[in-house]
């Protein structure tokens, strides 16, 4: 009777190591046992994330050089320490980051993605951790500033980012110029900045960062009715069939109410580079 006793209290306690050991993530360790949680983002997408120099109370270093800052890496770090993992983020191109989740090089994208059906095909999608609307960005001193409709934009000059909601919305303005996608947001602030585009699709928080740190542009917000019809939520993503890893992540994300994230985002705004 002693010797079953003994027998399942070891057993008992081999789970709970287990438990506490793992978060459902790829499995890597850093070292000492405790598993890592693995975040892509872009790091060069103002306020959901961004690079910078010196390290801060809200900041994740990089590997290689500098710190990866903004409402994602909150939101990752967070995440985090809820589910009793050490975090790591990856900077990876915008490209490049749904390969990435598919390989296993990194656990989850937070990288202020929406889950569109196409990319459901390819990976799993918590509920949205943010929610927007969609707005566009133009020079101060252009009339375009007074824009109140999709039509005030006929004939101009529109760039969206590349592989991204802002490009496909634009063919929902009438007799637009659609251009050219660039890669990344800094790119189109200076096509805009340097005349070659007459306005840039935005989620109203980038716009407000990207105004805050040029004053020189403004952010069109639609009347109601007039404006993009568009998804402006963005969730997590995981590869596709890891329910685990998923699980986990949307209960440790059930938790964060949504004044904190809310709040979260003002901060990030406030505290992103100048240069952004």
């Amino acid at each position: 009777m002693n010797q079953r006793r003994i027998a399942a209290a070891a057993l008992a306690a081999m789970m709970a190591l287990m438990m506490l050991a793992g978060c459902g993530g790829n499995g890597n360790s850093n070292g000492g046992g405790t598993k890592t949680f693995t975040v892509g983002m872009e790091c060069n997408y103002a306020p959901f994330n961004w690079t910078q120099v010196e390290s801060d109370d809200y900041s994740v270093a990089l590997e290689g050089a500098g710190y990866a800052g903004g409402y994602d890496v909150m939101m990752a770090k967070t995440l985090a320490e809820k589910m009793g993992a050490t975090l790591v983020i990856k900077k990876l191109a915008w490209e490049g980051l749904e390969p990435a989740v598919t390989s296993g090089e990194i656990d989850a994208i937070i990288a202020g993605m929406t889950a569109t059906p196409e990319r459901k095909e390819n990976a799993d999608f918590t509920t949205p951790y943010y929610e927007s609307e969609m707005v566009c960005i133009v020079r101060a001193d252009d009339p375009l500033a007074k824009a109140s409709s999709l039509a005030d934009f006929t004939g101009k000059n529109v760039q969206g980012q590349q592989n991204t909601l802002y490009d496909e919305i634009i063919d929902q303005i009438p007799g637009v110029n659609h251009m050219t996608p660039l890669a990344s947001y800094p790119l189109m602030v200076l096509a805009l900045q340097n005349g070659d585009a007459d306005a840039l699709t935005a989620e109203l928080p980038v716009a407000t960062g990207v105004v805050t740190s040029n004053p020189n542009l403004a952010i069109v917000r639609f009347a109601d009715g007039q404006g993009f019809e568009a998804d402006t939520t963005v969730s997590i993503a995981v590869k596709k069939g890891n329910t685990e890893l998923l699980n986990s992540i949307q209960a440790a994300l059930d938790t964060i109410d949504a004044d904190t994230r809310n709040q979260w985002m003002t901060d990030a705004v406030s505290r992103q580079p100048a240069n952004e």
